[in-house]
């Protein structure tokens, strides 16, 4: 796989560490189809992981990134494909939204079974074949692998949480998905840095992605680590970056992250 590689579906950097950064929801593109189907609400593309990318951009060259160009609206790249719930009894989204964040409609047509199915084909399977073959050439290279899941949402959403989410939300499907050594590090930077929050398999246990990936007993281990946008971005419509605040937050980001990547996990599932 060639360092960098860009396609309709997902942008693929190969980097030199065991580090992979997957950003399943900072994509905005609409093929013209699905867009015309879209009510007002749905165009809006409200629940965008908004300047996911941009935010992390640089903080380790040498990890890999991989991204899917889509929006979660076509079909969500981090639900099973099988439609079952993340999290049982509570609100959440499908795997083709029907509604937004706040439970309004997204469609004016709705999609079918079969919609889902090609959406599936044209881009579920695809990011995940993508994020399925860095991850594997990666632990070929060190023996194992660590992914770490970007993601962003509004810190108030009454239809998906009470209250005010906290800064990071650090999933790790209640510890089955990664070494702990992995958690703690993570766990440790988010604390230190004080004038944030910090919960772990709170609201947010990790998404399909990082269950699905995560098995520190193959050497596979995965973490999520889902922001509260107010950290670095404006939480309404144009969804501006806040510049001062996403300095702040990234040298947090940094530092973890960096030794993130100098982890060495390759004998933790022995």
């Amino acid at each position: 796989m060639p360092a960098s590689a860009t396609d309709s579906v997902v942008s693929v950097h190969s980097g030199e560490s065991p580090l992979v950064l997957a950003m399943p929801h900072a994509g905005t593109d609409l093929p013209a189809d699905i867009a015309a189907r879209l009510n007002d609400t749905g165009r809006a593309l409200s629940d965008t992981d908004w300047h996911i990318d941009r935010l992390y951009d640089g903080l380790v060259p040498e990890a890999s990134v991989v991204a899917a160009r889509f929006h979660r609206y076509v079909i969500d790249a981090n639900r099973d494909p099988s439609g079952t719930s993340l999290y049982p009894g509570q609100n959440t989204t499908s795997l083709v939204p029907l509604t937004d964040f706040d439970g309004a409609p997204l469609w004016s047509t709705p999609p079918t079974e079969a919609d889902t199915a090609e959406r599936l084909a044209q881009f579920h399977g695809p990011y995940h074949a993508a994020l399925s073959a860095e991850l594997d050439r990666v632990q070929r290279r060190h023996g194992f692998a660590i992914l770490y899941d970007c993601h962003s949402i509004r810190s108030e959403i009454p239809f998906l949480f009470d209250g005010r989410l906290p800064d990071f939300n650090i999933g790790t499907n209640d510890g089955a998905t990664c070494a702990p050594a992995l958690a703690a590090l993570t766990e440790r930077h988010c604390h230190a840095a004080s004038r944030y929050t910090t919960v772990t398999n709170g609201r947010f246990r990790g998404g399909w992605t990082t269950r699905h990936y995560g098995r520190p007993k193959d050497g596979l281990h995965a973490i999520q680590m889902e922001l509260a946008q107010a950290t670095y971005m404006h939480e309404a419509a144009p969804w501006d970056y806040a510049p001062d605040r996403a300095t702040d937050l990234r040298a947090v980001l940094a530092p973890m992250l960096r030794e993130i990547a100098t982890l060495d996990l390759s004998a933790s599932h022995a």
